[in-house]
């Protein structure tokens, strides 16, 4: 892959969306990922993951739901981006669909074979993007916001889900684990829904280890919850 990342624009509702990508060696068609960050924005252990998926032969696209520009030096100030979106949940699905539109169709890629994987406000996101039903081969969210203004409907997700989360994450608990479940029960989503039971939220990201209560990294759910979506994306975007 190349290094540094290659930046990668999209339109939205006449916003202007910064993303970049990691480009896989050897020729297309690739399969590719889309991934979304949580709601501080990217950090070193995003980008890290951006890069194993590369090399493991996926065109990884980071995802911006916010604007180029917004600022993120401070949780502070890219919290108020992440609230000003997720008043709008109808807008916050549909750029979701606009980055799963802008992968599918990058030269080099297979629009036949995309996935999206997504942390904390962006595991959210790839759910949002399941529930609206575009052809993504399967999603993964990690320790994701689970809640929706608008639950899947029988017969209209198609792609498979995977959801990791916490059973001491304060931000999804328990309560909306088992909703989820519900609803995907009685939409016939065909998914997985794992919950480590001491894990607490953004349990995949070293980089937030601590830094708010109920936010801790947990090292063996995170490579648990990897090395199954790794698997997943092998199972889904197979040739």
């Amino acid at each position: 892959m190349t290094d540094p990342f290659e930046p990668l624009p999209c339109l939205h509702d006449g916003v202007a969306l910064e993303g970049y990508l990691a480009r896989p060696r050897g020729p297309g068609a690739w399969p590719g990922v889309l991934v979304f960050p949580g709601a501080t924005g990217p950090g070193p252990s995003f980008d890290a993951a951006l890069r194993e998926l590369a090399d493991a032969g996926y065109l990884a696209v980071a995802a911006d739901m916010y604007g180029r520009g917004a600022d993120l030096s401070t949780p502070q100030a890219a919290g108020v981006h992440f609230a000003e979106i997720l008043a709008r949940p109808e807008a916050l699905r549909a750029r979701v669909v606009a980055w799963f539109e802008a992968i599918r169709a990058l030269p080099g890629v297979d629009p036949g074979r995309i996935a999206a994987i997504g942390y904390c406000f962006g595991g959210k996101c790839v759910l949002e993007l399941a529930r609206s039903g575009a052809g993504v081969a399967c999603v993964s969210s990690f320790h994701g916001l689970l809640d929706t203004h608008a639950p899947a409907r029988r017969g209209e997700v198609t792609a498979r889900v995977a959801v990791w989360s916490g059973g001491r994450d304060p931000y999804a608990p328990v309560a909306a684990f088992d909703t989820l479940r519900a609803e995907f029960d009685a939409a016939g989503v065909d998914y997985q829904a794992t919950l480590f039971a001491r894990a607490r939220h953004a349990f995949t990201d070293p980089d937030h280890d601590g830094i708010a209560e109920g936010i801790a990294y947990d090292l063996t759910a995170h490579r648990i919850a990897w090395s199954g979506t790794l698997a997943l994306l092998e199972a889904s975007l197979a040739q």
